[in-house]
C-alpha cells in the first residue's frame, strides 16, 4: 500500500475539523442553529473514523509517514516546513483526540441549547479540535508551535465565551497570561535547538542529537555557571509544557478554565490543551533521555503537582473546579511517568484519563442541568434517585480516577507509581512518597465530590427539587460510550501498551537503558486479570481503599467531622482555601507590582524624561537660544562694524601666535 495514503488521511483528519468551524463562523447566521451543529459534528465525525482507519494503518500494518507537505518560509540555510510524522504515538493521539471532541460535539448539542452563541461555541471547539490535530501530527518545532499557540488562543476564546461575565473575561485572560510565561520558555527552547542543530526537523534533531551530547557542548548562563547544551533545551522546552500542562507553579489557570461551559472544560481537560505538554516531552524523549538534570527536574514538578494540587480539591465546593484540580493533580502523574522515564505509562495514562475525565465532567455538566445550573455541591445531595444515570457514568470515572481495579485507571496509575518507585533518577524517593500519598488523596477529594452530590441529604431549593430530571438523550448517550472505555480500556492494552515487546507505541519514544524502569517491573506483570488481582496486596490500592472510607465516614456517617477539623486545624483550612497563597503571590508581585513599576516607569520615563527633559527641554533650549541669538541681530550699523572689527582682531590674533 502506498505510504502517501497516509499523508491524505491526515490532511483530511485535520481539515475536516477547520472547513466545519469556518463554515459553522463566516455563515453561522445563515444556516442556523441545526445547520451549525451538523456542519461540525459531522466532520469531526469523519475525522474520528479516518483516525480509527489511520491507527489501523500504522499500528497493524506497520505504516509510517514522515515528510513535508510545502515549504512555508526559508531563509538562508534554513527551510521552514509544514509537515506530518505519522506514527503510532501521533496515530494514537489523533485518534484519542477525535473520539473525545465527537463526543463533546454531540454533547453540546443538549447542553448549550438556547444559547445565544450556539452557532460561534460549535465553530470554537471544532477550530480547537483542528488546532490539537496540527500540534500532534508535526514533524518540525515550527509547526508545534503553530498547534501550541493555536490551542492556547482557542482555549481564550473559549473560557472567555460568555464575555459578559467578569469572571469568565478575567479567567480567560489569566489562561492567557500564564500560557504566555510557559510559551517564553517554549520558544526560546526551540530558538536553541535551531542554533545548536541548524533545523527544526524532528528526525533530524534527534539524529544530531547523542552527538551534541556526546561533545558537551556548553552554554554559558552567567560568570562562572556553564550548563550542558542538551540539558538548557530540554529545561526551556519542559517550562513550556509546564504552562500548556498546569504543573506547579504555572497551574495557577486551570482552575479559571471552569469559567467556560462545561463542554469545553472537557476537552480542554480531557484530550487536547492540557495533554499537550505530556504529549510533547513524550515525543522528545530522544533529548530528555540525554539529561538526567532535566528528567529529574520533570519528575520532581510532577510528583510535587501530583499531590499537592490533588489536596486543594479538598476544599473546594464547586464540582466543576474538583474535577478541575483533579486533572492538575492526573497531569502531575503523567508528567512524573516522563521523569521516570516512563513514557508509555504516562501516555497510557493521558488516554485512559481522556476518556474518565471527559466522563466526570460531562455528567457533572448532567448533573448541573439538572440543577438548572447550580453548582455548589452544598446545595445539591441525594440526586442518584433523580438522576440514575449520570449518577452510575459519574460512579464509573469516580472509580476509575481512584484507579479501583478494574477500572482503566488502575492499570496506569499504578504502573507510574510502580515505576516511580524503581526509578533511580535524583529525587525519585520524594517524588514515590508524592504519588503514593496522592492516591488516598484522590480517592478522598474525588468519593467527598460522589457523596455530596449523589448521597446525603438534600439541600437545593424546593423550586429546583421539584424540577430536577434526567438529561436528555443526547447527553446521556456520550456519558454512556464514554463508560466503556473507562471501565475496558485497562483491562484490553495495558500489556499491549506498557509491558510488550512490541508495544503499541513501538520505538515512537526513547528510553536509555539505564532509565528503563518499565523494563524492570515487566517481569512482574502476568496479564491485566492478575494484575488486577495482585492489586489487593499493594500499599496504593489500600491507600485508595482509605480515601473512599475516609470520605463516607466524613460526609455520611460523621457528617460534622469536616467542620470540626476546618475550625480545629484552621491555620492549614485558611492555607487550602487561598490555595497555598499562589494566587495571592501573583497579584502582589506581578499584577500589582507591574502596575508600580508601570506607573513608575510613566512618570519617571514618559513624563520627566522624555516629556520635560527631551520633548520640552528641546523647546526650551531652542527658545533660550533663539532668545540669545536674536540679540545678535539689532539692526544697527555700529554694532555690525564693532563685530566685523572684532573678528579681524581675533583672526590677526591667531595669526601672529601660531
Amino acid at each position: 500500500m502506498n505510504p502517501d495514503i497516509l499523508r491524505n488521511l491526515s490532511l483530511a483528519i485535520i481539515l475536516l475539523p477547520l472547513v466545519g468551524s469556518l463554515i459553522a463562523g463566516f455563515f453561522g447566521k445563515q444556516i442556523g442553529r441545526r445547520g451549525a451543529h451538523w456542519v461540525t459534528i459531522i466532520p469531526v465525525g469523519v475525522s474520528f473514523f479516518l483516525s480509527v482507519y489511520l491507527c489501523k494503518l500504522v499500528v497493524l500494518d506497520n505504516m509510517t509517514f514522515n515528510g513535508a507537505i510545502y515549504t512555508w518560509a526559508t531563509s538562508g540555510v534554513f527551510s521552514f516546513d509544514v509537515g506530518f510524522m505519522i506514527d503510532r504515538l501521533s496515530a494514537l493521539m489523533m485518534m484519542v483526540v477525535t473520539f473525545v471532541s465527537f463526543l463533546v460535539h454531540i454533547y453540546t448539542v443538549g447542553y448549550m441549547e438556547g444559547d445565544s452563541g450556539y452557532q460561534r461555541f460549535f465553530s470554537y471547539i471544532s477550530l480547537f479540535t483542528f488546532a490539537m490535530l496540527m500540534l500532534v501530527s508535526a514533524n518540525n518545532f515550527l509547526q508545534l508551535y503553530f498547534g501550541w499557540e493555536g490551542v492556547g488562543l482557542v482555549s481564550y476564546l473559549l473560557i472567555g465565551f460568555w464575555y459578559k461575565k467578569e469572571s469568565a473575561n478575567q479567567g480567560s485572560l489569566k489562561a492567557f497570561l500564564v500560557n504566555r510565561v510557559g510559551d517564553f520558555g517554549f520558544i526560546l527552547g526551540i530558538a536553541a535547538v535551531l542554533t545548536y542543530f541548524g533545523t527544526v526537523d524532528y528526525s533530524s534533531v534527534f539524529n544530531q542529537a547523542p552527538a551534541l551530547a556526546a561533545a558537551n557542548t556548553m552554554v554559558h548562563i552567567m560568570p562562572g555557571v556553564n550548563w550542558s547544551a542538551i540539558t538548557v533545551i530540554c529545561l526551556l522546552l519542559f517550562i513550556g509544557a509546564m504552562g500548556k500542562s498546569a504543573q506547579m507553579p504555572l497551574h495557577v489557570w486551570l482552575p479559571e478554565s471552569m469559567e467556560g461551559p462545561t463542554p469545553i472544560s472537557a476537552l480542554i481537560h480531557a484530550a487536547t490543551m492540557v495533554t499537550a505538554g505530556v504529549y510533547m516531552v513524550s515525543r522528545m524523549s530522544p533529548l530528555f533521555e540525554l539529561s538526567a538534570t532535566a528528567l529529574s527536574f520533570v519528575l520532581i514538578i510532577g510528583s510535587t503537582t501530583a499531590l499537592f494540587t490533588g489536596i486543594l480539591a479538598l476544599v473546594q465546593n464547586d464540582i466543576k473546579r474538583v474535577v478541575a484540580y483533579s486533572t492538575l493533580s492526573q497531569l502531575g502523574y503523567m508528567i512524573a511517568a516522563l521523569g521516570a522515564s516512563a513514557y508509555s505509562a504516562g501516555m497510557f495514562h493521558l488516554f485512559t484519563h481522556a476518556c474518565f475525565k471527559a466522563l466526570l465532567f460531562l455528567a457533572a455538566g448532567s448533573v448541573i442541568i439538572g440543577m438548572h445550573h447550580e453548582q455548589d455541591m452544598r446545595k445539591m445531595g441525594n440526586l442518584w434517585k433523580y438522576m440514575p444515570i449520570t449518577y452510575i457514568t459519574f460512579l464509573v470515572g469516580a472509580l476509575a480516577l481512584c484507579a479501583i481495579p478494574p477500572f482503566s485507571g488502575f492499570y496506569s496509575k499504578d504502573t507510574i507509581i510502580d515505576a516511580i518507585h524503581v526509578a533511580t533518577i535524583p529525587g525519585a524517593k520524594y517524588a514515590y512518597i508524592c504519588v503514593l500519598l496522592g492516591s488516598f488523596v484522590t480517592a478522598l477529594y474525588t468519593f467527598r465530590a460522589f457523596f455530596m452530590t449523589f448521597h446525603t441529604k438534600e439541600r437545593m431549593d424546593d423550586h429546583i427539587r421539584k424540577s430536577i430530571h434526567e438529561s436528555k438523550a443526547v447527553v446521556l448517550i456520550p456519558l454512556i460510550i464514554l463508560a466503556i472505555p473507562s471501565i475496558l480500556i485497562g483491562l484490553l492494552f495495558a500489556g499491549p501498551m506498557l509491558f510488550d515487546q512490541n508495544s503499541l507505541l513501538g520505538d515512537t519514544v526513547f528510553v536509555a537503558p539505564q532509565y528503563d524502569t518499565l523494563g524492570q517491573i515487566a517481569h512482574d506483570f502476568h496479564g491485566a486479570w492478575a494484575m488486577a488481582i495482585h492489586s489487593v496486596v499493594t500499599l496504593p490500592f489500600w491507600l485508595a481503599v482509605s480515601g473512599i472510607i475516609a470520605a463516607w465516614v466524613c460526609y455520611i456517617a460523621v457528617p460534622g467531622l469536616p467542620a470540626w477539623a476546618a475550625r480545629r486545624f484552621a491555620l492549614l483550612h485558611r492555607i487550602m482555601v487561598n490555595k497555598y497563597g499562589f494566587d495571592e503571590f501573583n497579584n502582589w508581585f506581578f499584577v500589582r507590582g507591574g502596575r508600580k513599576l508601570a506607573t513608575w516607569l510613566f512618570q519617571v520615563g514618559d513624563v520627566k524624561i522624555l516629556d520635560d527633559f527631551m520633548v520640552n527641554g528641546s523647546g526650551r533650549v531652542i527658545a533660550w537660544l533663539s532668545a540669545t541669538t536674536r540679540k545678535l541681530q539689532s539692526g544697527y550699523l555700529y554694532h555690525y562694524a564693532l563685530a566685523m572689527v572684532l573678528g579681524v582682531l581675533i583672526f590677526l590674533g591667531w595669526y601672529l601666535i601660531r
